[in-house]
């Protein structure tokens, strides 16, 4: 089948080389597009920053992705490069808990937090509420969420409000994703280092 459609394609771009010729404008524009991190979204072309946060509003960890990413894929990868240095040993790659909205609920997210033996303070949306009753005694025990923890959630989007006050973090005037990466990493450290003292 696959064969088949990449025979009619051929034979159309051989038939039409203005098409040909559209065709690989339109997949180098891809191209520079992943290149740049950058991706459709209502707003246009825009580029995501997903972080993670600890309770004074530092950040620990940065992850950018193209714009129409959706937040729940990239939990475990901010998860990953969270990297807590202290002084001595290797780095602390394990938080206690992990705090999110209903947005990071899902069953994979939960279960790496499980593996890892960190404590999800996360709560249950209500369509996973009602599919677990649905089931009865096999939907299993209902997940808790501690009230107190879940109220400090917001503490990432204040960090974002500490970020954006770089004009540049804003408005992404980096073109390259690396540039961009690179300014968030040094406005994270510049944080750090006034909480510090």
């Amino acid at each position: 089948m696959g064969e088949e459609v990449l025979a009619a394609l051929e034979e159309a771009d051989a038939a039409d080389p203005a098409r040909a010729a559209r065709r690989r404008v339109r997949r180098r524009r891809r191209a520079r597009l992943k290149a740049a991190a950058l991706g459709r979204s209502r707003g246009g072309l825009t580029s995501k920053v997903h972080l993670a946060a600890e309770r004074r509003c530092r950040p620990l960890s940065f992850v950018l992705t193209p714009g129409q990413a959706a937040d729940s894929p990239q939990f475990i990868s901010v998860l990953r490069a969270i990297k807590v240095c202290g002084p001595v040993g290797r780095p602390r790659t394990r938080p206690d808990a992990v705090t999110g909205d209903k947005g990071y609920s899902s069953r994979g997210d939960r279960a790496h937090l499980g593996r890892r033996g960190i404590r999800a303070v996360i709560p249950e949306k209500a369509d996973q509420a009602a599919n677990r009753n649905k089931k009865g005694r096999r939907g299993g025990r209902p997940l808790t969420c501690d009230a107190g923890p879940y109220r400090d959630r917001n503490t990432v989007e204040r960090l974002i409000d500490k970020l954006k006050v770089w004009r540049g973090i804003a408005t992404r005037s980096d073109k390259a994703p690396e540039s961009y990466l690179a300014s968030l990493h040094l406005r994270g450290a510049i944080i750090w280092l006034r909480s510090l003292t």
